[in-house]
Parts: structure tokens; sequence; C-alpha cells
């Protein structure tokens, strides 16, 4: 090796131990520092599927989806029953006729197996196909007037005019037909209106001048106590005993604290005189022994 190279590699050892060097030392990482790097690098990538427009309708654990689909098929089948298309449809046609064959096979399970297999407004027809349940079976306004008789009969009341509507095919027609034979009262807790049986037997003349004095009379603020109190001044007495009859307990008798005297059997009193004679005899052969 060159000399020359070898005098100059010597003296820039010389040189750079004389020269003073300092050493920069990294600084220690904050502990909070290290637990997010920490949680960082221990948290699992996300994999579950992203919702968007294209896969919304095949999330089958959606429960406000699935109920949105069951109410679109109840409301379809009362149309259909309120426009007298009560033919029964399996699940399939009933999809089709509201537009909704794009549901995953989780929901369409649920629909077929629980849904629509407990739910009140839909009857079950073979086991697969399925239709419209109404609240009453009536199909005219024939049919109508014989369930308000019916219920006028028996004393049930009044039917209530959405439950027609829900039940009556045509019903706008069949209660224009059928006016003059029904009342509409209109209840005032909920402003619904309630059908009754107009039965025109029961009508009678009501002479004006008791009219005049029936709307006369106010008991609006009046409670029965003081209606019964107001009869009675007049010298008209209220009929008593109208109301539920209560039962009033036996009353319990005191135990008496006298001593209980226990009688002799009288059984056999005629066969007195036998058994003396008897026991006379067996006392006699004891002796003789």
């Amino acid at each position: 090796m060159d000399p020359a190279l070898l005098r100059e590699r010597e003296a820039f050892k010389k040189r750079a131990i004389a020269t003073p060097a300092v050493e920069k030392k990294s600084r220690p990482e904050s502990s909070s520092q290290q637990r997010d790097d920490s949680k960082k690098k221990a948290r699992p990538p996300s994999s579950g599927p992203k919702l968007d427009s294209s896969n919304y309708k095949t999330m089958t654990g959606s429960s406000q989806y699935r109920f949105g689909v069951l109410a679109k098929i109840v409301k379809h089948m009362r149309t259909r029953h309120q426009d007298g298309d009560d033919h029964p449809l399996t699940l399939e046609e009933i999809l089709d006729e509201t537009n909704q064959l794009d549901i995953g096979s989780g929901v369409k399970n649920w629909l077929q197996t629980e849904a629509l297999m407990n739910n009140p407004k839909i009857d079950v027809i073979d086991g697969n196909r399925f239709s419209f349940k109404p609240v009453y079976r009536i199909r005219d306004g024939k049919s109508l007037l014989k369930l308000l008789k019916q219920q006028d009969l028996k004393g049930l009341g009044g039917v209530l005019l959405e439950d027609i509507q829900e039940s009556l095919p045509h019903c706008e027609k069949a209660l224009k037909n059928r006016a003059s034979e029904i009342i509409y009262v209109t209840r005032p807790i909920d402003k619904k209106k309630i059908l009754f049986y107009n039965d025109k037997t029961a009508n009678f003349l009501v002479d004006e001048e008791f009219q005049k004095f029936w709307r006369a009379v106010t008991v609006d603020a009046m409670d029965d106590g003081k209606i019964d109190e107001y009869l009675e001044k007049q010298g008209i007495r209220s009929m008593q005993d109208h109301g539920i009859k209560k039962q009033a307990l036996p009353k319990r008798k005191k135990p008496s604290n006298k001593k209980r005297q226990f009688k002799k059997p009288r059984d056999n009193e005629h066969l007195a005189d036998v058994l003396e004679t008897y026991e006379d005899n067996t006392l006699t052969q004891k002796n003789q022994v």
C-alpha cells in the first residue's frame, strides 16, 4: 500500500480522536402513548358487512325491516278484502302483489312459519295459503242488518263503524242502501261512530207537554243522593233494593263454658232383663267352680 495514504489515514484517526462528539439519546415514550399504540395493534380490523342501499333488503337481522314487510302485507290483504277479492294467496303471490320479491330467505321463512301464522288479522288456509281475517263475517247489506239485529236482541249494544268498514266489502254502498234501518251515534269519549239497528217497532209518540217537562229538568250537577232527596220531598219514593244484594256472613256462635255431659247409650234397652239374668247366671257358675 502507498505509504502516503497510510500517513493520511493515521492523521485522520488522530483528528477524529481529538474532536469531541455529542451523542443524541432517544427520548422515552410516555405511558399514555404506549397504551394507545398497544390498543391500535390489538384492535382487529373490522370484517362486518357494510350497510348500503344495495344490501339493505337482504339484511335479515333488522326487526324494523321485518315488521315493515309484515305491515305492508296486512294492509294489502285488508284492501283486497274491502274490494271484494277474498280468495287466499300463497306467500309468493302476496310478495309478488306487494312488490317485495327481493326480500331475504330469512324474512321469508319468518313470514311463512311465524309472522303470518300468528297474526290476528290473517287467516291460514291449508297451511300455506293466507287471506284477510275481518272482525265480522259479513258479505253484504243483509248480513250487516242480521248482525245489528242480533246485537240488539242480545243486548250487546252497537258496532263500531270502523269495524264494519274493515269487514264489509264495498261498505259505503251497503250503508247508503240501508241508511233508513241504521242509527248512527257518536261516542263522546273518542268521537267514534257506533251503529245500531233501527227497530221501528219500538217507536212511539211522546206528548209534547211531557217533552217540555223532560227538557226543562236539569240533573247534570246532581248525584243520585240529591235526586233521591228531592224526590222524597215531593212525595215520591225511589225504588228500594234495586242494587246487588250482599250476602251477610253467618254469625259464629260463641263457645259455651258449660261442661258437656255425656249421655249413656240407649241401645238395647229392651234387652235389659235378659242381660241381668245372663250376668247373674255367669256369676253363679264362677262361684260354683
